[in-house]
């Protein structure tokens, strides 16, 4: 039994939707590769900023604290909302940034906490203020924290960043816990009301225990005097994160010259520390925050001085440094926050688009090359069956039948809208159209048929 014969390919009676397809596809695929590499930049980069973020500040009343208000207020101006957390101080302010479980980005720390301490996971937004250490003591004469072993010393209260950076200061004296030595977990006012009620021989105040109002009150005190650290360059060179700071004469009262000389201080600065993945444009609105907050003067800075780039403990940001050196980009200092997000989201992902629309390009011409010869090639196919039918032993019948398929290719080909750079390409197959309808011909006339 014969097998049945497939039936040719049917071709479209309207040429003008088909070439305006093989106009169009190429472009519509490439579109539609550029776009899904796109999407899949954006769910692998995410570069949007955080509409909210967490900040670890002080505990309540403190400096810390006031502070990180002060910044969760410019922040709103933007619309971002800083949400923060009470803590201990700089001490817990670091294990949460350093703990993957806690939900924290940004923290003030204080210096000298780092020690011994993978920091690798962090980075410094700069420094923003001092928080002296200052050393007030019953008598005079004192001129050296050695001076003060036998006695009883307030060093502040467990947790606390100025109980750890005195333990460290005592022991660069060889002062340390367990001795004869009696460390008194006190500071801020407490420690000065035992200090001045001869409870404890000396206290060790630092940041908000060393305010201006306490100091002052306390040198007023007769019997009550201050360490005068003239081996502060020495600090400094023991303890890279230290600095040297000066109070000058009269700075805390004029009329009375207080204090009566120059007293040399050491102190640590507190810094913005953040997690690596902090956001570039999150950054950049909290460095401009801490310009707003801290950039004035005051009793141991000079105007401009803080914010800086000078780090201490913590690798400095690389955002940060770009920011310190150039400020604001053109989109952020021209445009609306988030206006200037998006459009500094589209810049970042323009490199990759150019990197790959370059190449992707060049497709098109290739899929347009191939839609038209798959035309061609779709007539060659009927062209093949028709030849392969008409070379078996068909019938008249059946001969009519490829006669009238080649008699609609013919036809197919007189509407087809072919480019004139592959007019070779349809004019050959317009021979071999004839080519097999002489053979079809011949056949016919070999069987007998009129």
């Amino acid at each position: 039994m014969k097998a049945r014969r497939q039936r040719p390919p049917q071709f479209p009676g309207d040429h003008t939707h088909a070439e305006w397809r093989d106009h169009t596809l190429p472009y519509v695929i490439v579109a539609m590769l550029v776009v899904l590499v796109l999407m899949l930049l954006i769910w692998m980069v995410d570069p949007a900023p955080p509409k909210a973020i967490t900040m670890s500040a002080g505990p309540r009343d403190s400096s810390f604290l006031i502070t990180a208000n002060q910044y969760k207020k410019i922040l709103a101006r933007n619309g971002i909302r800083l949400n923060v957390l009470e803590s201990d101080g700089s001490e817990q302010n670091l294990q949460r940034l350093l703990d993957p479980k806690q939900h924290v980005d940004i923290a003030l720390v204080q210096g000298g906490l780092a020690d011994g301490l993978d920091t690798s996971s962090l980075m410094s937004l700069g420094s923003v203020f001092y928080v002296p250490v200052v050393v007030f003591y019953r008598g005079t004469g004192v001129t050296q924290l050695s001076q003060l072993e036998g006695k009883r010393i307030a060093i502040g209260r467990e947790g606390s960043g100025t109980r750890r950076l005195a333990l460290k200061l005592l022991d660069a004296n060889d002062i340390e816990p367990g001795g004869n030595t009696v460390l008194v977990p006190s500071d801020g006012l407490q420690a000065a009301t035992q200090l001045v009620a001869g409870e404890v021989d000396a206290a060790i105040l630092s940041g908000d225990s060393a305010t201006r109002g306490l100091m002052l009150r306390l040198l007023r005190v007769p019997g009550i005097s201050v360490i005068n650290f003239e081996e502060a360059s020495a600090y400094t060179r023991l303890f890279p994160y230290l600095d040297r700071i000066d109070l000058p004469p009269g700075v805390l009262d004029l009329k009375h010259r207080i204090p009566p000389e120059t007293v040399h201080l050491i102190s640590p600065t507190v810094e913005l520390v953040a997690r690596t993945n902090l956001h570039p444009a999150i950054s950049d609105l909290l460095i401009e925050a801490a310009q707003e907050v801290h950039g004035m003067p005051g009793l141991l800075q000079h105007a401009g001085q803080f914010p800086n780039p000078v780090a201490h403990e913590y690798q400095i940001s690389e955002d940060a440094q770009r920011y310190y050196k150039t400020g604001k980009s053109f989109l952020y200092r021209t445009l609306p926050f988030w206006l200037a997000s998006i459009g500094d989201r589209t810049l970042v992902l323009l490199l990759p688009v150019a990197v790959l629309l370059f190449p992707t390009m060049r497709l098109i011409p290739a899929l347009y090359r191939w839609r038209i010869r798959s035309r061609i090639y779709r007539y060659y196919g009927s062209l093949i069956a028709i030849e392969r039918d008409a070379l078996a032993h068909s019938t008249g019948e059946e001969r009519k039948q490829l006669f009238a398929q080649l008699d609609e290719i013919e036809a197919s080909l007189n509407r087809l809208r072919m480019p004139l750079a592959y007019a070779d390409a349809f004019y050959v197959l317009r021979e071999h159209v004839g080519f097999v309808r002489s053979r079809l011909t011949a056949a016919e006339r070999q069987s007998g048929t009129p």
